[in-house]
């Protein structure tokens, strides 16, 4: 920030640290480069748009200003996980979906019930995600969930065989319009949200009519023992 004000500046809007940018243009060039791209941008990539000239700090506050500026329209100006980005409100989306030429995203029980379990469980391994569905979780599923990009292997436990950990993504939490795992939904709405998120992931086949419905009914703490699977 420098030490010194420019007064004359800051009459025509200033934001004080980044004299001789104003803050009206520092919004049309926030305004412009958020709403050219699809995908998030952080603050340290936005702060390159003024070479030096306006600070992270200054970049957040114009930001928030930004965000109110767009509160009252059908798009929005939201934080998520990997950074800012417009995205339409969802109470308009509907209406998008009418003209959209992709299908809606369908999903069956056991990719839903796989991802819910990481997402409010993780870091899980495959064992793990067994013990909690009673059924095994062929790797279709796990491997459509990774190529959507909302769950990744982040290590492998220390235990026979070394099974892979996985954990969900920032794409997941960008999805979802989320900033971190602390923000998920009841896991009772988290269905209707991931079938509001962007792209359709491939359908998976349906599960097996004995499969425990995780989604609709979460599981009895009064069941009999689980079967168990090697991790």
């Amino acid at each position: 920030m420098n030490e010194h004000s420019n007064p004359e500046a800051e009459q025509n809007g200033a934001t004080p640290g980044s004299d001789p940018v104003v803050v009206a243009h520092v919004k049309r060039v926030l305004e412009a480069a958020l709403l050219s791209t699809s995908e998030p941008l952080t603050v340290q990539q936005l702060k390159r748009l003024f070479a030096g000239e306006v600070d992270a700090d200054n970049i957040r506050k114009v930001l928030d200003e930004l965000k109110e500026e767009w509160s009252g329209r059908s798009i929005e100006l939201t934080a998520v996980a990997s950074g800012w980005r417009f995205r339409v409100k969802p109470g308009y989306q509907k209406f998008l979906d009418r003209i959209a030429s992709d299908k809606p995203p369908r999903y069956s029980r056991a990719v839903l019930e796989t991802l819910a379990i990481i997402a409010y469980r993780q870091p899980v391994t495959r064992g793990d995600i067994e013990d909690v569905r009673g059924v095994a979780v062929s790797p279709p599923t796990l491997k459509a969930l990774e190529e959507r990009g909302w769950i990744e292997v982040i290590g492998q436990r220390e235990t026979p065989g070394r099974p892979a950990i996985f954990a969900t993504t920032k794409r997941f939490l960008d999805d979802l319009n989320l900033r971190s795992v602390e923000e998920l939904p009841p896991l009772e709405e988290l269905q209707a949200s991931l079938e509001a998120a962007p792209a359709a992931l491939v359908e998976a086949p349906p599960p097996a009519p004995e499969q425990q419905a995780l989604i609709d009914e979460p599981p009895s703490q009064e069941s009999t023992e689980p079967e168990t699977h090697a991790g």
